[in-house]
């Protein structure tokens, strides 16, 4: 496997023993039932071992998200300080990089919440799953934290395609299809919006909003490269080799692999530094 591109992971779960303590435990369960994780796996990875698997890897440096997941207090919900992934990037100021998870219901105290992680802990993004809350893209909940990141000069990743069934009670509807990004980009063409989890199924769809908004990008995590649409391996390698950035939202996928699946798609050598890393760079303003 060619590992002379240091690649860039866009979308990284820090899982320390001491997190993993913290999650709820049907987040487990689906990663190991759902996304086929070792139950060992989960028992947690210090931030050294996780950079142990990113330099095996290739990978340079990685984005942790401070995730919020589900509405603060209710069944399931589950919010990772930002201070947890602050103090990660402090340590380790080379290696990792960090997002700030949004909870459109917090209104403008989330606001000032998400200011303060760019401003005070030197985040470089936003980060949000709208199925969590099932809201849209295109809600207007979401337009103060897009009023931010315009202000901020900083991007938001959100997930867009289907949504999944965590556990049999947790039946979450898939609000966040990528057309929804459509008036959004059209609203605020300031903001730099990226579509992550490659918008499956709809991944064409995800294709035409990149295609027709300066301001849109597309995150290639979650999905094994090996499975992606012959499309979007195509839309990467040509025309849309400057919109598309890498990620594995890591521990869904391991980091190693997907580089040996991405090296195996015989993607042009430009296309490939494109998206391992320059695409990163330019669109988060990132010292190469």
């Amino acid at each position: 496997m060619d590992l002379s591109i240091k690649a860039i992971d866009c979308v990284v779960n820090p899982i320390t023993p001491e997190i993993m303590a913290t999650r709820p435990a049907w987040s487990k369960t689906f990663w190991t039932q759902k996304i086929g994780r070792k139950p060992e796996d989960l028992v947690g990875l210090t931030h050294d071992k996780m950079i142990a698997a990113m330099d095996a890897a290739g990978i340079e440096k990685s984005f942790l998200l401070a995730v919020k997941i589900g509405r603060q207090g209710l069944p399931g919900s589950w919010h990772l300080p930002y201070e947890v992934v602050a103090d990660a990037v402090q340590k380790y100021p080379d290696r990792f990089y960090g997002l700030a998870g949004i909870d459109p219901t917090q209104g403008m105290q989330g606001v000032r919440e998400f200011e303060r992680s760019v401003r005070e802990y030197g985040f470089i993004g936003a980060h949000a799953y709208p199925h969590w809350f099932d809201l849209a893209p295109d809600h207007p909940r979401w337009y103060p934290f897009y009023a931010k990141c315009c202000e901020l000069d900083v991007p938001i990743q959100l997930q867009v395609g289907q949504s999944l069934n965590y556990t049999p009670e947790q039946r979450l509807p898939s609000v966040g299809r990528p057309i929804t990004l459509d008036a959004v980009a059209c609203d605020l063409p300031e903001l730099k919006l990226v579509g992550i989890h490659v918008g499956i199924p709809w991944t064409d769809e995800m294709i035409a909003m990149a295609w027709k908004h300066a301001n849109v990008y597309i995150g290639c995590d979650a999905h094994s490269p090996k499975y992606w649409p012959q499309s979007f391996v195509h839309y990467i390698n040509t025309f849309g080799k400057d919109k598309v950035i890498f990620g594995t939202d890591y521990p869904v996928l391991d980091f190693e692999r997907t580089r040996r699946e991405i090296e195996d798609l015989g993607l042009r050598e430009d296309s490939k530094r494109r998206l391992y890393r320059d695409n990163a760079v330019r669109l988060y303003k990132l010292k190469d």
